[in-house]
């Protein structure tokens, strides 16, 4: 602890210099804590697991929402297939099919359907009765609420359809944390689709080994008629419908590895301006008993105490962004929630930690490489 006091003290005599240093180290593990974020979630995403057990119908060689278009009554059949255990089909609504920030999404359902397919559905704020007695009610996600400013009673209006907030809800699923849920008869005519054409089904299967073959067979029932279908499981569905936005976020990953290059840079900059500024000190230290390992030791603690403080600063400001601003990507009706997550946060801190000591190797050796008789002289 004495030698981690001293580090401190050496750090504090120069007060501006060390806190231009954490804020540049901050900046650069907000940004790299940024884009681990997003990565991290694309992967939560778009990377199958053993219990997925969702698949996801839609119009075979069609993509954005407003060109798919499935008949209702497709439902009944579907349920007949062996292995499908839920079925419900849902109308969407987009305000922009292409990628962008803060996309609006409605999803038309039948009410007694969503609380069947996701009885984990929980509502926050409102009632449900409400919503049942309003044709024009909705029942938006709390991370969408959030980002409009909406609460019960408020009026939404957005893609021509206006609605009611009848409640707030939230899920498991980050899908239904940023959508709107309204009924789908209104939505249907308030997007003028027509009663009885939807835009999807989503299916769940008794268990995820079946997921191939109860895709196979439902596109195989509707392969002659008007409106075959594409099944495919719900993440391999997100993977391959939001091109768009995939590569948009793919394309961070250079800003990320720009940003730890900046910081192993600034760090080690500011390490060897300090042991460039104290040569005759490091020389005092040597001829009362320092030896040339416990100086180097010294730098290295700097350099970590650098990396770590600056890190948990950026790191931090990071997730309590993300966690506040509650931001989503939306791509072809899809929505990809921004989460900040712990395994990110540990991840962006042993980084900060490594560079810190990374960027301080060659001040440490810096600082002892000289005879003690020259820097004495110095």
């Amino acid at each position: 602890m004495k030698y981690i006091t001293l580090a401190i003290k050496n750090l504090s005599r120069n007060k501006l210099r060390t806190v231009l240093t954490l804020l540049g180290v901050a900046a650069g593990m907000f940004l790299y804590a940024s884009v681990e974020t997003m990565q991290h979630s694309l992967a939560e995403a778009t990377q199958e697991k053993a219990n997925d057990t969702t698949l996801v119908v839609y119009r075979e060689n069609r993509f954005c929402p407003a060109t798919s278009r499935l008949p209702e009554h497709y439902k009944t059949t579907i349920e007949k297939i062996n292995g499908v255990r839920e079925v419900i089909p849902i109308q969407i609504t987009v305000n922009n099919c292409g990628a962008s920030l803060d996309v609006i999404t409605f999803r038309g359902v039948q009410f007694e359907d969503l609380r069947q397919y996701n009885p984990d559905l929980r509502l926050v704020e409102g009632s449900y009765e409400n919503f049942t007695s309003r044709t024009d009610g909705a029942l938006v996600g709390k991370h969408f609420a959030k980002r409009r400013g909406l609460k019960p009673g408020d009026k939404f209006e957005a893609v021509g359809v206006n609605v009611n907030v009848s409640g707030i809800i939230e899920s498991d699923s980050p899908q239904d944390n940023n959508v709107a849920y309204v009924h789908l008869p209104f939505l249907q005519q308030a997007s003028r689709v027509g009663l009885g054409v939807v835009t999807q089904f989503n299916v769940k299967v008794e268990s995820s080994s079946l997921l191939d073959s109860v895709a196979e067979d439902i596109d195989k029932t509707f392969k002659a008629d008007q409106q075959p279908t594409n099944t495919r499981p719900e993440k391999a569905f997100f993977a391959e419908t939001a091109k768009q936005m995939i590569e948009l976020i793919a394309f961070t990953r250079w800003l990320g590895i720009g940003a730890v290059l900046a910081v192993l840079g600034l760090v080690a900059n500011a390490l060897l301006l300090i042991v460039r500024g104290r040569v005759k000190e490091t020389a005092i230290l040597q001829t009362i008993g320092f030896s040339r390992f416990l100086i180097s030791c010294l730098v290295v603690i700097e350099g970590l105490l650098l990396g770590l403080l600056g890190g948990v600063l950026g790191v931090l400001s990071a997730f309590l962004f993300f966690h506040f601003k509650s931001f989503t990507l939306g791509n072809e009706g899809l929505t990809l929630a921004l989460s900040p997550s712990f395994a990110v946060l540990a991840q962006a801190l042993g980084i900060a930690l490594a560079l810190g000591m990374l960027a301080s190797l060659y001040p440490a050796w810096k600082a002892t490489s000289k005879p003690l008789i020259q820097t004495l002289n110095a």
